[in-house]
């Protein structure tokens, strides 16, 4: 039989954080924030203690769990939703930012679930946490009808440079981290169940995305840096276009979209071909590849994109924004039309 809630914290989830034994601080400008109980303490609540002129931020989200199409399809493994749960989550503080405090788990489970498959999905959030640099400080387990996963990322931020969606202005570039489009192409793949794309090294690659969710917090950090001269960023959670479309919305500004700027990768115009799919599809669609897309004053834009490149980081201007409304795609013959790929909505 598998362990009950009591035992499952006691043999599984204890043993595993209390090996890291020391409590963990953050150190931001002159700002502390120090972990004071955790989930290997088994208290009701983490404790921190915050000193210094610093904000918190904090985001949650809820993954699906074994509903994941590419999980029901063989693609994932349980230790991949958790490390997706802890890097969907960590992403979200990143996009503002922050650097990383802790997790907070909830992992609801089917009573028949065996404790290794317990533990593959805790080892994921675990592992996923370490790789930014954070830990898994507390949440809840629980039984239920099948797997549930949701989490609460927790962040810290210099007073007042905290990175939101809304501040793009007119005649700023937008830019974005990294290539944009491989999670879509991921999915569009495994759904396609044919073996000829499946079986390929480009799907394989492609899949890494949603395998390990690398949230973007050197970027972001670097952005705060530069935080008066950064109007919007968030992740691409939601897609390329999602994310221009909320820069747009929020804003209330129209972005322009230079097609010959966007980058596609390879593996994206591999998978595309195989798909019979336009890449700029692909690239712009529904695609969570948790990059940042941001948006940065003209005069600075070759600075920062130095400052990353100096850390080996990745940058692509796409595009500027416009006092006109609406998002439009700059063609290299002179044209215009819509911005290609349908954005994820919840």
């Amino acid at each position: 039989m598998p362990f009950n809630e009591p035992e499952k914290l006691e043999n599984i989830v204890v043993p595993m954080f209390a090996e890291d034994v020391e409590k963990r601080s953050v150190v931001i400008d002159d700002g502390v924030v120090e972990t004071i109980l955790d989930s290997s303490d088994q208290d009701d609540c983490a404790v921190l203690r915050v000193t210094g002129d610093v904000e918190v931020v904090w985001g949650t989200d809820y993954v699906r769990g074994s509903k994941f199409s590419l999980y029901e399809l063989g693609y994932l493994s349980l230790y991949d939703l958790g490390w997706y749960l802890a890097g969907a989550n960590l992403s979200d503080v990143a996009a503002m930012g922050a650097l990383p405090i802790g997790l907070l788990s909830v992992i609801r489970y089917p009573k028949d679930m065996d404790d290794a498959d317990f533990k593959s999905v805790l080892e994921g959030i675990r592992d996923g946490c370490a790789s930014s640099g954070t830990r898994n400080i507390g949440g809840d387990i629980g039984s239920a009808e099948r797997l549930i996963l949701s989490a609460t990322a927790l962040g810290v931020v210099e007073r007042g440079r905290a990175l939101i969606r809304a501040g793009a202005r007119p005649g700023q570039l937008v830019m974005v981290t990294g290539y944009t489009g491989l999670a879509g192409a991921a999915m569009k793949s495994g759904v396609s169940a044919r073996p000829e794309v499946t079986q390929t090294e480009a799907f394989k690659a492609a899949l890494q995305k949603w395998k390990r969710v690398e949230p973007r917090f050197e970027h972001a950090r670097v952005l705060v840096q530069y935080a008066p001269h950064v109007g919007a960023c968030l992740d691409t959670s939601d897609g390329l276009l999602g994310a221009i479309s909320e820069v747009a919305m929020r804003s209330r500004v129209g972005v322009l979209v230079q097609e010959n700027m966007v980058p596609v990768h390879p593996t994206v115009a591999d998978l595309a071909k195989a798909l019979d799919e336009e890449p700029l599809s692909l690239v712009f669609g529904d695609s969570v590849d948790f990059e940042l897309l941001f948006t940065v004053d003209q005069h600075v834009a070759d600075e920062i994109a130095t400052a990353l490149r100096d850390r080996g980081l990745d940058s692509f201007v796409i595009g500027c924004i416009r006092e006109e409304p609406g998002l439009a795609l700059a063609r290299p013959d002179g044209t215009s039309s819509i911005v290609p790929g349908v954005a994820w909505h919840h």
